[in-house]
């Protein structure tokens, strides 16, 4: 008799304590209730990277400055990512891209048979030649530079390394295209242009899939270079040999 009252104690016990846990789970929903919120997390007003990178303008480079003093060596050493689709050997044959001995203040456009794309060919009624500023702005994003261009190189955004490509391209066929005179507007620290201000230097050219070149004159980097007026500094700038 005594051990089935031990055990119905037992059962009684785990039966009080089931209730107990139950009465708890209960009690605890009550007091702790949760509602939706009407609006879900924080809205952060961060604006876009664009926005803030557009109030920023980088001035040209003055290539009267930098070209004088520019790496050659570390020019060439960039051209070696452009040598899949370029070369620079005079009279060498196209690829994927046109040869590029004289580009530098050569026509856009220059290679006989090389099928170019129809921007390309839009881009050469509104510039018709790649001077220094051209030539930088197409090897900083080709496609920006010329929407809808075969080229599909990425761009070098490097500055440094942009000018001393295209110092080793100019000694490439190019040495009579004239440096023109530095430009104090094109120093650091001077004032921006104004928005909507046409470039003041001359352009430049392009490095992979559609480049141009200037014609060809049997010499590499011998032509003298010559000095351009100080204002403006890339109007009276000489056209390379048989332009």
């Amino acid at each position: 008799m005594s051990g089935d009252l031990k055990l119905n104690k037992i059962f009684g016990a785990g039966l009080a304590t089931a209730f107990a846990i139950l009465m708890v789970q209960q009690v605890s929903q009550a007091v702790y209730t949760t509602e939706t919120p009407e609006k879900a997390g924080y809205f952060v007003n961060a604006p876009e990277e664009a926005a803030a990178g557009a109030e920023e303008v980088e001035l040209m480079p003055d290539w009267g400055t930098v070209l004088p003093v520019a790496d050659l060596a570390a020019g060439e050493a960039a051209f070696a990512r452009c040598q899949g689709c370029h070369n620079v050997a005079q009279g060498g044959a196209n690829g994927t891209g046109p040869n590029l001995y004289g580009v530098v203040g050569g026509p856009v456009m220059h290679a006989a048979g090389f099928a170019y794309s129809d921007a390309m060919a839009a881009h050469k009624a509104e510039a018709p030649t790649w001077g220094y500023d051209e030539l930088d702005q197409f090897l900083l994003a080709p496609a920006k530079y010329v929407p809808g261009t075969k080229m599909s190189f990425a761009g070098l955004r490097d500055t440094e390394a942009r000018v001393n490509l295209i110092a080793y391209l100019r000694s490439q066929g190019s040495g009579g295209y004239a440096i023109p005179a530095p430009d104090p507007t094109r120093q650091p620290g001077a004032a921006a242009p104004a928005e909507g201000a046409a470039p003041a230097a001359d352009g430049a050219a392009a490095v992979q899939g559609e480049g141009a070149a200037a014609p060809t004159d049997g010499t590499v980097g011998t032509a003298p270079v010559q000095e351009a007026p100080a204002a403006p500094p890339a109007a009276d700038s000489p056209a390379p040999p048989n332009a």
